[in-house]
């Protein structure tokens, strides 16, 4: 019998908790590593099961999955969340494991939100592991090799689930409407497909949000005649959200496609990423400062108003706050993705930091010191210098600019585009007139 993660509730359940997947063949969603004769199906059928991580984003089916793993090996279900247990609650729980083991029951330990445990708490695990007293299952929406110490890692195999699909969540939902015993089946109900598909949509890849949308939808259609419509649906879906974390891997991935379709030259794309972040709830000063990072790091000198307008656009947000001065950011998202691209002058400045760190304290040039009194000028500071504006063409070209041990180098190399082929013109005319035996 499947395993209760709720003893007692029975009807008063949740919706998306009485429809939770009692076979593997009701999971929705998951093809790649539950359809019919992949690797972890096979071994979940024949109840020989591994430690694990299942990562993966919300109402994907981790704690099913576990529930599952349990059903099939026939083993205990336990289930812990690191957001409430603390190492007391940990190891006596794991003591519990170890007890049945003795006596010749294994047990699923299920751990939600495993990424939250610290390294210690993590390490509690692993002994159990090894022994095999537990069936390790962790499930986490963050990226396990960020999060998990590599302990932990190595012992367990790492599953990534996939949000679910649309289509796959109307399935569930059309289930959920059938079903007499668990479902809403026998109420009456009814809802175009249309309707459902704009529950899944709003669900966005998450089944337990998309039962939730639906049980509150359902109780709403009763007192309208049974039929979910459209008004139905504006009223449960008026707050609609998208997945977003404000730190952890999505936040970083969208900040990195904003960053890559700007540099592509992509506006539409940039916009995009951009609008998609303010949607999640994105500070939008954060994104002023990536913005400007952008400005520097991939335009640079190809277009030195990119600079400008970026801390201006930041500037009219920090005066107009949202979403007004969301407007401002936007725009000059869309001019740093259309105008021209150098990372010359970020490319520069590696090389020269590089070899700071590899000559290390080069003495400063005589001729290029500063010599404020008779001693220094007495012991050569300044001497040999040549003042450039009183040079022919405002340059002087047999003096060097670096420390001796260095010798003339080349970090910047302007790019073709923008402002930077005139700059390139004029250094490559310079370079080549540049004496090359400089001392």
């Amino acid at each position: 019998m499947f395993p209760d993660p709720h003893p007692g509730e029975g009807a008063r359940a949740p919706l998306a908790e009485r429809m939770r997947p009692r076979t593997l063949d009701e999971m929705v969603g998951q093809r790649r590593l539950l359809a019919p004769g992949t690797a972890l199906r096979r071994a979940v059928e024949s109840g020989n099961v591994h430690s694990m991580v299942l990562w993966g984003p919300p109402g994907c089916g981790k704690t099913t999955l576990a529930l599952l793993l349990a059903q099939y090996a026939d083993a205990e279900f336990v289930a812990i969340s690191a957001v409430l247990s603390g190492l007391p609650q940990v190891r006596e729980v794991l003591a519990e494991a170890q007890r049945r083991f003795d006596a010749g029951r294994r047990t699923v330990l299920f751990v939600d939100e495993v990424h939250r445990f610290n390294k210690v708490q993590q390490d509690a695990f692993l002994p159990h592991i090894e022994r095999g007293s537990i069936l390790f299952v962790g499930a986490t929406t963050e990226n396990p090799s960020f999060e998990l110490n590599s302990a932990l890692l190595s012992r367990c195999r790492v599953h990534v689930l996939e949000a679910v699909s649309a289509d796959d969540i109307v399935a569930a939902l059309q289930r959920a409407l059938d079903d007499g015993e668990r479902g809403l089946g026998g109420r009456g109900l009814q809802a175009a497909p249309e309707r459902l598909r704009d529950i899944a949509e709003a669900a966005d890849g998450d089944v337990r949000r998309a039962l939730t949308l639906l049980e509150i939808a359902a109780d709403l259609a009763e007192g309208e005649g049974g039929e979910i419509t459209a008004a139905t649906l504006a009223q449960v879906l008026a707050d609609r959200t998208r997945r977003f974390g404000r730190q952890g891997e999505q936040f970083y991935d969208q900040i990195s496609a904003l960053h890559k379709s700007v540099r592509s030259s992509n506006p539409d794309a940039a916009l995009y990423w951009f609008a998609r972040m303010l949607d999640g709830g994105a500070d939008p000063a954060y994104l002023a400062r990536r913005i400007t990072r952008m400005a520097v790091e991939d335009i640079g000198l190809a277009d030195p108003r990119a600079l400008q307008m970026s801390i201006e656009a930041w500037e009219a947000y920090d005066r107009l706050g949202s979403p007004e001065g969301d407007l401002a950011l936007a725009q000059v998202v869309l001019y740093l993705a259309s105008t021209a691209k150098s990372n010359a002058g970020y490319v520069a400045f590696k090389r020269a930091k590089d070899d700071v760190r590899t000559f290390g304290t080069a003495e400063v040039p005589m001729h290029l010191r500063n010599a404020p009194t008779k001693l220094m000028k007495s012991l050569g500071y300044g001497k040999g210098y040549q003042y450039d504006h009183d040079a022919e063409g405002g340059v002087a070209l047999d003096q060097t600019g670096f420390p001796d041990v260095i010798g003339e180098k080349v970090y910047y190399e302007p790019v073709d585009r923008g402002l930077e082929i005139k700059l390139r013109e004029k250094l490559d005319r310079l370079r080549a007139a540049r004496k090359p035996d400089l001392p």
